[in-house]
């Protein structure tokens, strides 16, 4: 069984030399066998160096004449960040060379891996305080500079540095949880944690009084504010936060999907949670019916995700982001012929990118004069009415709210239908 440096390292290897999500590869490789803690240790060292790459390659560039092969690189990204942020230098320093060492191909790196890391345990924690927030990558950091501005995308590459704290969306008294988790209450109604430690062992879970909900992720479901015993659909609902927000409404759910692996967990969500909804494996596109109100959580980039996800831009190239842009589209026109006279469709996406939020649903309204985006449902606690956009919708950014640990990157439309 693999220690967690060594689950980490794997994990690494698969996002930076195989272009892998850490969500792809975290159950592969006898990695499931580790147990809960081991699991979030080997996730968190993973995670940390892929937020750090940037600094990380700074900090070693000094001491290497040239980059060695991806899994000796990998292995010094790792065991620098951990040093940096204060890990016991002679457990750090001793496991990297021994995981070296035990390599068929680069067991003769060990003494190089062993001679770098302990400068680097010597020097890491002082200077990677004066270095700068790792940069998106180009293709995805020049278009959000057109969208936003450059000093704009500066903060949010702070915000993704910096990741994110635990967001709990409960079934009922988010106060009373909040403290009794030792957690803040958002203003949007999320119970927030900065340190929770494993997740299925906080009070709460077993019994499924809470599930794991960014709090920018939450608001959709909130915004389209399902009533007791009307028909909602949930149009891509894995992995469940929302079927569980709209069934705890009391509301006669019809959760669709196309993966039935990913039914499968919003049927574990649904089970945890004791609420009721529908489960429907098929096509969104080749769905019928009509329904009081609609929720289209649309595939989409997820580059709103980035400071809990920091895999995502070492994984993808944006080279995909054309057909999801489509798909998008076209899942928004038909989920408009589900929607009842009098209802409402809510549009969303975990996407930084104005393509697949403001211009779809501007586009969305011209062809659609049938439906009006509704800036009246938009005015909640905790939103801010700047957020609101010319076309009346609701962008969410991973830089807003620093002072009180920020949100995800999303876009949220209410339309409603006349």
């Amino acid at each position: 069984m693999p220690t967690p440096r060594q689950a980490a390292l794997f994990m690494l290897n698969q996002v930076l030399t195989e272009g892998r999500l850490l969500s792809e590869s975290v159950t592969q490789r006898g990695l499931e066998a580790l147990n809960g803690a081991e699991r979030a240790r080997a996730l968190r060292l993973a995670n940390d160096t892929l937020r750090n790459l940037e600094r990380a390659d700074k900090l070693l560039k000094s001491h290497l004449r040239k980059p060695p092969a991806p899994y000796v690189m990998n292995l010094l990204r790792l065991a620098t960040i951990e040093l940096a942020h204060g890990g016991d230098a002679h457990g750090v320093v001793n496991e990297a060379v021994t995981l070296v060492s035990k390599h068929k191909k680069y067991g003769a790196m060990k003494g190089l891996v062993n001679a770098v890391l302990r400068k680097i345990a010597a020097e890491a924690p002082e200077k990677i305080k004066i270095l700068r927030a790792p940069r998106l990558p180009k293709w995805l950091r020049a278009p959000l500079i057109e969208a936003y501005t450059a000093p704009v995308v500066a903060a949010m590459e702070g915000a993704h540095l910096a990741g994110a704290p635990l967001d709990l969306t409960v079934k009922t008294d988010p106060e009373g949880w909040a403290q009794r988790l030792g957690g803040t209450l958002t203003p949007t109604g999320s119970v927030r944690l900065s340190e929770p430690g494993q997740v299925t062992a906080l009070a709460g879970f077993a019994t499924g009084d809470w599930w794991v909900q960014d709090s920018a992720a939450a608001l959709p479901a909130q915004l389209l504010n399902a009533q007791p015993g009307e028909a909602v659909l949930d149009m891509c609902c894995a992995p469940g936060g929302k079927t569980m927000q709209l069934a705890g409404a009391g509301a006669r759910v019809t959760a669709l999907d196309a993966s039935e692996s990913r039914l499968k967990r919003v049927r574990e969500n649904l089970t945890r949670t004791q609420l009721a909804a529908e489960l429907v494996c098929a096509d969104a596109l080749a769905h019928s019916g009509l329904y009081d109100a609609v929720l289209l959580d649309a595939p989409c980039s997820a580059t709103g995700t980035i400071r809990r996800h920091p895999d995502l831009p070492h994984a993808k190239t944006g080279e995909d982001f054309g057909a999801l842009i489509a798909l998008q589209a076209e899942m928004l026109a038909h989920a408009a012929t589900l929607v009842r006279p009098g209802g409402r469709l809510v549009f969303c996406t975990c996407s930084l990118l104005p393509d697949e939020g403001e211009v779809q649903v501007e586009d969305f309204l011209h062809t659609h004069p049938e439906f009006r985006a509704d800036t009246a449902a938009l005015a909640r606690a905790g939103i801010d009415p700047a957020w609101i956009t010319s076309e009346g919708g609701l962008r969410l950014r991973p830089d807003f709210a620093p002072d009180t640990g920020g949100m995800d990157g999303f876009y949220m439309a209410v339309l409603n239908r006349a």
